[in-house]
């Protein structure tokens, strides 16, 4: 009776992962809609595109991803991420504090951080195989060409990226700055 709640406890900062993202779904797929967009402009979905607009697009992409990143690493605040980035680079003493802490978090918990990655890779994993099934399994990018919805010069891979970049891409950013704050026990113990 009691596998599941450990099973659960040592897969904290997954499910806190997924939480978080569902908690805060409108913000998250708001950054991602801007960096799939992006991407599929670029990927001349709807027709060609300057270096200059490619470079701009690129910016863009990237800085909607920052922003997922610091939101997570903030708990909901960029201010507060951007603040916990700016200590680890600059304060010398908090950042030995830190990875002296981060590593006595991987000695004790290793089991509990390969639990997460495994729950990880299995939730990646099926992500790009829905990913990969709208892509090349369905009529969607056939459709969307025969309305002209997209540029004939694009191919399946504006579709895809642009999928990628509304889940997995921001799933994959979460987890990471859940887990650096995993590794120096600042992960809310708490249920959003």
């Amino acid at each position: 009776m009691n596998v599941a709640p450990k099973s659960l406890k040592a897969l904290d900062w997954t499910v806190q992962t997924i939480r978080f993202c569902q908690h805060h779904f409108l913000f998250i797929f708001s950054l991602g809609l801007i960096a799939a967009f992006g991407r599929a402009i670029q990927l001349r979905a709807f027709g060609p595109v300057s270096p200059t607009a490619h470079v701009l697009l690129e910016v863009v992409i990237e800085s909607a991803r920052i922003l997922i990143f610091l939101y997570a690493l903030g708990f909901t605040n960029i201010r507060k991420g951007v603040v916990r980035l700016t200590q680890l680079v600059t304060n010398k003493t908090g950042r030995r504090q830190n990875w002296r802490l981060a590593m006595q978090t991987l000695r004790t918990k290793w089991l509990s951080l390969l639990a997460n990655f495994v729950a990880f890779l299995v939730i990646a994993f099926l992500f790009n195989v829905l990913i990969n099934h709208i892509a090349y399994e369905t009529c969607l990018y056939i459709t969307l060409k025969a309305r002209q919805l997209i540029s004939d010069q694009t191919s399946e891979w504006a579709i895809i990226l642009f999928f990628k970049n509304i889940s997995v891409i921001p799933f994959t950013l979460i987890f990471n700055a859940l887990f650096c704050l995993w590794l120096v026990n600042r992960l809310p113990k708490t249920a959003l």
